[in-house]
């Protein structure tokens, strides 16, 4: 069984989630500054008693993930399909959601992926396997003439790692992995009208501390003490305020000290619906604590 003071913290963040999810999803509206609806998030969720578990990623139309806005972005909404992917932890611990705004006329394809979740948690259970999830995943996103984003998974969730054993497929596998009751998992399909795969495209805003080594550069450093309050979790490069910020980035990153994270986009350009809950796994069922 969890501790319950680390479930207690769980279901905090959940709620302070949810919260924030449900203004924000107000504030997309065609003309609104992308930058705007992600600092209202991130700051939100803080004085809600929260942190950000990683930037607000605000990804549109073929985008599917890992895009957030810069420092000086100026870009408004259109007539876009946005998703919108939050998280907030307490103490370290993270709960993780989605939600797809349809500016885009394309109700449909936001109903594929909000069926699939639905679906999916329906039969998450202890001892359900990671590719019986996939599987209905993938059935159900089908059904609506639709194709499921294969190499996008859902994901474990655990003390300050935002992408933790296990993985949850989007689509049929021949393996998975039997969960545990007390398993955290994020479960988030993504259904597209495109091909059905992402690669990465363009520059990286959110970025992560890989792994800690000796660094010379003063510079370096300086960076490093500051990302410390971020521990393992992604970071958004608009949050940052040093001097030369780019250079000690890359230089940072060509020593394996910290990944980047460019934004993910549809092969074909399709467009991108994801919906996403965070649940616990309980030996009948889960419990959502997203919602």
């Amino acid at each position: 069984m969890m501790d319950a003071k680390i479930l207690e913290k769980y279901r905090k963040a959940g709620k302070i989630l949810a919260e924030v999810r449900a203004e924000a999803v107000k504030k997309v509206r065609p003309g609104v500054p992308l930058l705007e609806v992600a600092e209202f998030v991130e700051a939100l969720i803080k004085e809600n008693g929260g942190v950000p578990a990683f930037p607000c990623n605000i990804s549109r139309n073929d985008e599917a993930a890992h895009a957030t806005p810069s420092a000086n972005d100026i870009s408004v909404f259109g007539e876009d399909m946005v998703k919108l992917d939050i998280g907030v932890h307490v103490d370290g611990y993270i709960a993780d959601t989605a939600i797809t705004v349809d500016l885009s006329e394309n109700p449909e394809l936001i109903k594929a992926s909000e069926a699939a979740l639905e679906n999916a948690i329906e039969i998450v259970h202890a001892g359900v396997s990671t590719a019986e999830i996939g599987d209905v995943i993938e059935k159900t996103i089908n059904e609506f003439g639709y194709k499921p984003v294969a190499n996008l998974t859902g994901h474990g969730l655990d003390r300050y790692v935002q992408h933790a054993a296990p993985s949850i497929p989007n689509r049929h596998v021949e393996q998975g992995v039997r969960l545990k009751a007390g398993d955290i998992i994020a479960i988030e399909p993504f259904a597209t009208n495109g091909a059905g795969h992402v690669s990465e495209s363009g520059a990286a805003e959110i970025y992560r501390v890989e792994r800690l080594k000796p660094v010379r550069s003063p510079a370096a450093r300086e960076l490093l003490k500051e990302l410390e309050k971020y521990k393992m979790l992604p970071f958004a490069k608009r949050w940052l305020h040093q001097v030369r910020l780019d250079f000690v980035l890359n230089q940072l990153e060509a020593m394996g000290v910290l990944r980047s994270y460019p934004v993910l986009k549809e092969d074909v350009g399709g467009l991108v619906s994801q919906a996403e809950h965070t649940v616990i796994v309980e030996k009948e069922g889960c419990q959502i604590i997203s919602r």
